[in-house]
């Protein structure tokens, strides 16, 4: 139970009335929203300036807005950033049958479709702008491995920039559907129900960096669960990251109605009626704003074999005409550059883009 304190609700952010704010129960049904199927000369579109870029030179680095020509899906590609801004937060792409391409192909045109969005940002350590999610048989407690390099459920997160974009390669046997939740909804319901469990998630809570730590920088990163500033609300978030990071004796001590509040966090977030489940198929592109959403995926079992195991590619992009962000955000997105921040930025790590998981 909540501990009962009273908070001057005038000092918490408004109530949050916009398009981000929605519930899964509500649209999961209307996918007229928030799905978009590409017709067959869009997706030829598509592959054709895949095929240039590869031609001229296989380091997807090299691909960008100037050299993949698109002219049919330009009204598109403005809807979906309008979409992620300042809609619902997200959208599921389909119409691409994986089976007419091999990985390189499928791989150049989800890089060229994100380098019309924004630019690519590194994911780790090794400078990997084309990310990898695949179980590697990684144990999940070593405090340098990241849930998605398992098979276990990842819990509702955020990832470091503006926008994650996911494309499946090969689904799982059974499990690893993607849930999304408001994070914007989440925040109402906190405020108009529990207002003093909110207040302590606007403290600068540590999340630890997982062994990921740009020069001169904490093992750790200190910033509140809900930032408002400019009038936005922006949300960033991941749970396990903030327990392991009270390893540090430097780090904010979570005290008990902090452990409180961040578990009725996650209650919320996995309240069917707030969240919505989907599932990705081969060649479907998944694409969500993290400064409003939080998205989880389920555990799962894979197949035996290895060319049919679960492998999904990610990108990481920074979106021009985005929203600012406040100045605590530098601790984890370095710059806040609008279009040109994010990721993981480290002394001579360059950017890569390996086909390969590993």
């Amino acid at each position: 139970m909540a501990i009962s304190l009273s908070v001057d609700t005038n000092k918490l952010p408004p109530l949050q009335v916009t398009q981000s704010a929605w519930y899964g129960e509500v649209i999961k049904n209307d996918t007229q929203q928030w799905v978009m199927n590409l017709s067959t000369a869009e997706v030829a579109e598509l592959s054709a300036a895949a095929n240039s870029c590869l031609s001229q030179s296989s380091d997807l680095c090299n691909i960008s807005k100037g050299n993949f020509k698109l002219t049919k899906l330009t009204a598109k590609i403005d809807y979906i950033r309008a979409q992620l801004i300042h809609g619902l937060g997200f959208m599921l792409i389909k119409g691409i049958d994986a089976d007419r391409f091999d990985v390189e192909q499928l791989a150049a045109m989800f890089y060229g479709l994100g380098a019309h969005l924004g630019s690519a940002r590194m994911q780790n350590d090794r400078g990997h702008v084309l990310g990898h999610v695949k179980d590697l048989h990684l144990r999940s407690d070593d405090p340098k491995v990241r849930i998605y390099q398992t098979n276990e459920r990842q819990t509702f997160h955020t990832d470091s920039a503006d926008v994650v974009a996911l494309l499946c390669l090969n689904k799982a046997k059974s499990g690893g559907e993607s849930l999304l939740v408001s994070a914007v909804t989440v925040f109402n319901e906190m405020r108009e129900s529990y207002p003093q469990l909110l207040a302590c998630l606007l403290d600068p809570i540590a999340t630890d960096r997982r062994g990921e730590i740009p020069d001169q920088m904490q093992p750790f990163f200190s910033i509140p669960v809900f930032n408002w500033y400019k009038d936005q609300l922006s949300v960033i978030y991941q749970r396990q990251y903030i327990d392991s990071a009270q390893r540090f004796a430097e780090a904010f001590r979570l005290t008990a109605l902090h452990i409180e509040a961040l578990d009725k966090f996650d209650q919320l977030c996995n309240d069917p009626k707030l969240h919505l489940r989907m599932e990705l198929f081969p060649g479907d592109m998944q694409f969500v704003y993290n400064h409003s959403l939080l998205h989880d995926r389920t555990a799962f079992v894979d197949y035996q074999e290895r060319d049919k195991r679960r492998h999904l590619l990610r990108l990481w992009l920074s979106i021009p005409g985005d929203r600012e962000l406040p100045a605590v955000f530098k601790q984890r997105y370095q710059s806040l550059t609008v279009g040109a921040r994010g990721g993981v930025s480290l002394t001579d790590v360059q950017p890569c883009a390996p086909l390969l998981a590993n």
